[in-house]
């Protein structure tokens, strides 16, 4: 088997063979990697991120350091805050914009590109699957057979709530808010749903929101029409979700 073949078709979506050497090595790079982010224990920021870009293989450096501490958290503020513990597959096709927040109990399957766009909030044990498998078991074949995978793009300015997975494939608009629980499967309008934030007598419309339970705040525009308010209960925060 070509190794480098191998990798490019994992990389592009293909079926690829996971169980061969290089990698097999490549997984337990990041999950040495990972045990040392997790385990890090009291450590500054800088550490962290260190020990985070460590994770995905970014070797750009982080801008130089302060002696004061508190001056130090404010050159890093546009990094990506990431709470331990986290696990991820290959690290290496994870993308992660600026200011952007992963809380604990994050797992990311990696074959095919993972990014998550700046400022995009993910909740406690969100779970990121670009990858999967033969659904004929002749095929799937164990360690022995192959898998494949699709890209995964969560846009900028996201909140994926609590518990949410995200499966290979799946693109997420800009803004879109996640209810906690949630299982996203299908891409852009699989789930549609047009929602609103009143606040002070102001409207907020959704570019997209995708998954039961969610409400999508994005930047506002306009008031809302009476036929569809009348399709909306408003929660005490003001967020309308539609009647079911």
């Amino acid at each position: 088997m070509d190794m480098q073949e191998n990798r490019d078709r994992m990389r592009c979506g293909e079926l690829f063979h996971a169980f061969v050497p290089d990698l097999v090595a490549d997984r337990i790079r990041c999950a040495q990697a990972c045990r040392r982010f997790n385990n890090a224990g009291d450590v500054s920021r800088r550490r962290l991120l260190e020990l985070w870009k460590d994770i995905i293989g970014d070797k750009s450096p982080l801008p130089p350091p302060s002696q004061d501490p508190v001056d130090d958290d404010e050159i890093l503020k546009k990094q990506p805050w990431v709470e331990p513990p986290i696990r991820i597959d290959y690290g290496y096709n994870v993308r992660v914009g600026e200011g952007a927040f992963i809380n604990f109990d994050c797992v990311i399957l990696d074959p095919c590109l993972v990014t998550i766009g700046a400022r995009t909030l993910c909740g406690p044990k969100l779970s990121i699957y670009s990858g999967t498998h033969p659904l004929d078991p002749a095929v799937r074949n164990g360690t022995e057979g192959p898998e494949l995978g699709k890209e995964i793009h969560i846009g900028e300015d996201c909140w994926l709530g609590g518990n949410v997975t995200v499966l290979p494939g799946v693109t997420i608009g800009k803004g879109v808010v996640i209810g906690a629980g949630s299982v996203v499967t299908k891409v852009g309008e699989w789930l549609a749903i047009s929602c609103c934030m009143f606040k002070k007598n102001k409207c907020i419309d959704d570019e997209l929101t995708m998954g039961l339970g969610c409400a999508c705040i994005s930047s506002g525009r306009g008031e809302s029409s009476k036929s569809d308010s009348q399709d909306r209960d408003v929660d005490d925060d003001g967020l309308t979700f539609p009647r079911s």
